[in-house]
């Protein structure tokens, strides 16, 4: 009979694991890192496992079998937090209730880890508050921040922390990762594979959250719909969808894959494979009904309406103004 194993799966990044490795074994320990890429890469998935290698009770290190792997999978060891709060700011009595914990001796094991995810969302006097216990850092403390873009943090944080930008993993080692770890059969690995464009938390997300496919199929069909209305209409739904941010994020990204595909279809690029596979039929009509520069232009549109959200633009006039540029077929 086979003993589970607790130990944090991380699918593919090896540069990053074997560069902490080295400095574990030469005992340079990063105090501080930070973790960027797109979401859903697996930023927050190798800050657990760091946390795992460096409490880790048992040989070889991360056991997955130990008291200390086993607490950290199931988010119970004392000196392991990790800040993952879905959408919450965090805030500056977030970060001083963690320095007086981090004051502390570790409790079981022999540092204390803490992962600040999507660190861009913290507030400014947050991000302030930080800089202390990055300046100070105690010698049993290891932080890890996440973010997608160093560029919207404070540069006096991103200059204190060691910077690992992990890259998007390839559609084949998402597709395997799939059938191998999550029992999806080829066809849906194929397809997830292909829409998850290297993420593979969002891969195993889809696989597990029929909603999330629900949504992704819905918000498709309203771009199809979007360019069969007049301006009043579009105006009506830019009013709607931006109320919710999150969903605006994930509407707007989904329609810069739909547009992504369009742009390789009409310039003629067969050897590079469209990111919706089961929206083929669906996207060879769309192409028949637009040009290349209108394909062209609403990628740039779209690419511009993501960076205004994470710049804090007002999300209903962001989406007011991409809307009313998108081509017609009326």
């Amino acid at each position: 009979m086979n003993t589970p194993s607790f130990k944090v799966q991380v699918i593919g990044h090896e540069w990053a694991l074997d560069l902490l490795e080295r400095q574990h074994a030469a005992g340079r320990i990063p105090q501080a890192l930070l973790l960027t890429g797109p979401p859903n890469v697996g930023k927050s998935t190798v800050a657990r496992f760091l946390a795992q290698r460096l409490n880790c009770q048992g040989t070889p290190q991360p056991c997955g079998q130990c008291a200390s792997c086993r607490k950290i999978i199931s988010g119970n060891h004392p000196d392991v937090r990790i800040l993952d709060g879905d959408n919450q700011a965090l805030k500056i009595d977030d970060i001083r209730n963690l320095q007086r914990e981090l004051s502390l001796s570790p409790n079981e094991g022999q540092y204390r880890v803490v992962a600040l995810c999507n660190f861009e969302r913290a507030t400014q006097s947050a991000a302030n508050a930080l800089l202390k216990t990055l300046e100070e850092p105690a010698s049993q403390v290891v932080l890890a921040l996440t973010a997608t873009d160093p560029g919207t943090l404070l540069p006096t944080i991103v200059s204190r922390c060691q910077m690992l930008a992990l890259r998007p993993l390839s559609t084949p080692t998402v597709a395997k990762a799939l059938q191998d770890y999550w029992q999806a059969t080829p066809e849906q690995a194929e397809l997830l594979a292909q829409l998850a464009a290297g993420r593979l938390g969002w891969a195993v997300k889809a696989l597990t959250d029929q909603e999330l496919l629900a949504r992704r199929e819905r918000y498709l069909q309203e771009l199809v719909e979007l360019l069969g209305m007049g301006r009043a209409e579009r105006l009506a739904y830019a009013q709607q969808l931006s109320r919710d941010g999150v969903m605006l994020k994930e509407a707007l990204t989904l329609w810069l894959t739909i547009w992504r595909d369009l742009l390789l279809l009409q310039s003629g690029a067969a050897q590079t494979k469209i990111m919706n596979l089961d929206w083929r039929d669906r996207l060879q009509a769309l192409a028949r009904r637009s040009s290349l520069t209108q394909a062209s232009e609403m990628v740039a549109c779209l690419r511009t309406a993501l960076i205004n959200l994470e710049r804090n633009v007002n999300p209903r006039l962001n989406l007011e103004v991409l809307l009313l540029k998108l081509p017609s077929s009326r």
